[in-house]
């Protein structure tokens, strides 16, 4: 089994609360706070029979790693969803969507995407693991939720990955702000993995390369680039809209 780890803030608390009780050992929280966020939240973890200890800020920091906590954290045990890509895609029912990230290495981009792929109903986001930011507490606070439901995998070499996906017949299409289609004329129906790159950077070459096609988002603006997870939303709520 591995290792417990912690999780903190009222939405990645609350999720775990929600969706696998069994796995939290223990709550923390911060007495002193006792407004009906807080009243409800306890409600929750009471009624999910677990052990709830008092913590002041200072410890829930240490806790957490970041003060950013909102007065709860939990230690869970951490759950297993797949243990590999080919796993996965081997249970998908229907066309896979699948988010590829390349170069994201803040935990605050890393958390929104993988908000944003739960939401969209991405089966799977992947990354390099020489150039991504692994979960952590800070990406599944900022996550909400979705750091328990999306799986993560961090692959050895994203170029030979996307080549398995092609074997899958999954289309890699990247977002790139020269291509010559916007992504609004790609069919995204068909399955499909789509390719970001970091902000600013944008994808590397060798994974550009690796793509078998390119499509832009429509920029109309004095701004040049979105944040990664931000362009993420946009590429994966086009594929659910023309999928649905």
């Amino acid at each position: 089994m591995s290792a417990p780890k912690v999780l903190f803030g009222f939405h990645a608390v609350g999720v775990r609360l929600k969706t696998a009780p069994q796995s939290v050992i223990e709550v923390y929280y911060e007495p002193t706070r006792r407004d009906a966020r807080m009243r409800q939240f306890l409600d929750r973890a009471r009624e999910a029979n677990v052990r709830l200890i008092e913590a002041d800020g200072l410890r829930l920091s240490k806790l957490a790693g970041s003060a950013g906590h909102q007065g709860v954290a939990a230690r869970v045990q951490a759950l297993e969803i797949a243990h590999s890509l080919d796993d996965l895609l081997d249970t998908v029912e229907g066309p896979p969507l699948l988010l590829v990230l390349d170069g994201v290495t803040d935990p605050h981009n890393l958390g929104a995407c993988l908000r944003v792929a739960d939401g969209a109903g991405a089966h799977a986001v992947i990354a390099p693991k020489d150039h991504a930011v692994g979960i952590n507490a800070t990406v599944a606070k900022v996550a909400s939720g979705a750091a328990e439901t999306v799986p993560y995998f961090m692959v050895t070499n994203l170029a030979r990955t996307l080549g398995e996906l092609k074997e899958r017949s999954i289309w890699i299409i990247g977002a790139s702000d020269d291509a010559p289609r916007t992504l609004y004329q790609t069919d995204l129906k068909v399955p499909v993995a789509l390719v970001l790159g970091a902000e600013g950077t944008g994808m590397r070459q060798l994974t550009r390369k690796t793509c078998d096609d390119v499509a832009s988002i429509p920029m109309r603006g004095a701004v040049e680039s979105l944040n990664v997870s931000v362009a993420s939303g946009i590429c994966l709520y086009e594929a659910l809209r023309q999928r649905s």
